[in-house]
């Protein structure tokens, strides 16, 4: 089996293109949480081919390089040491980012990926290496705002209530096991406070691009226990970006989550530092804003943001009137989200 392992990741890697660059910028992809990790606890070449397989619906053959980690650590302990860490140096040593990286980030991805970027200098540096020239990051589906079906499992593995059937039927479904003291992992780190804290005032100024669904893959079991909308594992106050913990229902106070251009009473006003929200899809489960499906159409809450060079992601978008009469509304779209899947949108404005 370990043989087959690891001939997948050769195959996969071998499929990597010499550069998959966007517009010229190389992009290092770093993934989310895998509840699987929790109770198998890979190391070494399963960490590899896991992260090559979570990629494979759409970013794997976009990428120059992966940061991959294993979900049962802690993201201040072996992730940072034994995983992020070895991978800085050597894309420090290839010169890879010189001319400027673009990070593409999942889910818990978005949270190691701000730990990174608020560390990676110094580290480098201290070290005698190059840092790397980060230029933005595309955070789909962020969980840097923390998590709070992670702390129900948190609190559940620690003795709490396992007797609510609608809670036991939600954590089920989102991690495929009950939670123990021993198998928590990266959930301990995507508790709300907790992600919070972790490197909430980032000195460096590279801009995180936002990219949000309100879908689910759990028919909706899991939208009692988040806030506003959801993705069926983020709440909008994550995945937008927001610098508050709230029930949010759009990343925008002037578009909703379908494109309805009206005021959003209850959409974001603040969001945490260099954050800002692009994309939004009202059919977009949290796993499906990775993939090469496409699940409805898109809106943006900003059509356009830069880069720390000073380059831009930029989307065309049209308006659209719906209805009839004075019930009559008027919709703003991204031009292609009728053909293509949100992945597809931003790597087209990319490149």
């Amino acid at each position: 089996m370990k043989l087959l392992k690891m001939a997948a990741v050769g195959l996969a890697l071998l499929s990597l293109p010499l550069s998959a660059a966007l517009n010229g910028h190389p992009v290092v992809l770093v993934h989310g949480f895998q509840p699987g990790n929790l109770a198998e606890r890979p190391v070494g070449a399963d960490v590899t081919s896991n992260g090559a397989d979570y990629w494979a619906g759409f970013w794997l053959s976009r990428a120059d390089a992966r940061i991959d980690w294993p979900s049962q650590e802690r993201i201040t302990g072996k992730i940072a040491t034994d995983y992020v860490w070895p991978k800085l140096q050597q894309l420090s040593r290839s010169g890879l980012c010189n001319s400027g990286c673009i990070f593409v980030s999942h889910s818990t991805g978005d949270l190691v990926t701000r730990y990174i970027i608020d560390n990676q200098a110094l580290w480098l540096t201290n070290a005698g290496l190059q840092p790397l020239n980060i230029i933005a990051s595309f955070d789909f589906a962020g969980a840097g705002g923390g998590v709070e079906l992670a702390d129900l499992a948190v609190n559940v593995a620690g003795g709490g209530s396992w007797t609510d059937a609608a809670l036991r039927a939600a954590l089920s479904l989102w991690l495929g096991q009950i939670p123990t003291p021993s198998n928590i992992g990266v959930l301990n780190d995507l508790r709300v406070n907790t992600a919070r804290q972790l490197a909430s005032f980032p000195s460096s100024r590279v801009p995180r691009l936002r990219f949000a669904g309100a879908g689910s893959d759990f028919l909706n079991a899991t939208g009692p226990f988040l806030p506003g909308t959801d993705d069926g594992v983020v709440a909008s106050h994550s995945s937008c970006g927001a610098s508050a913990v709230g029930s949010f229902d759009s990343c925008s106070v002037n578009v909703a989550f379908d494109g309805k251009l009206a005021s959003q009473s209850t959409g974001v006003k603040g969001f945490m530092p260099y954050h800002y929200p692009m994309l939004m899809g009202n059919d977009y489960s949290h796993s499906g804003l990775i993939e090469d499906s496409r699940d409805g159409e898109v809106t943006a809450a900003n059509a356009r943001a830069s880069y720390l060079n000073a380059e831009a992601l930029q989307f065309q978008t049209y308006q659209q009137k719906r209805g009839w009469w004075v019930f009559a509304s008027n919709y703003l779209l991204v031009t292609g989200s009728d053909r293509y899947s949100m992945s597809s949108l931003v790597s087209q404005a990319a490149d």
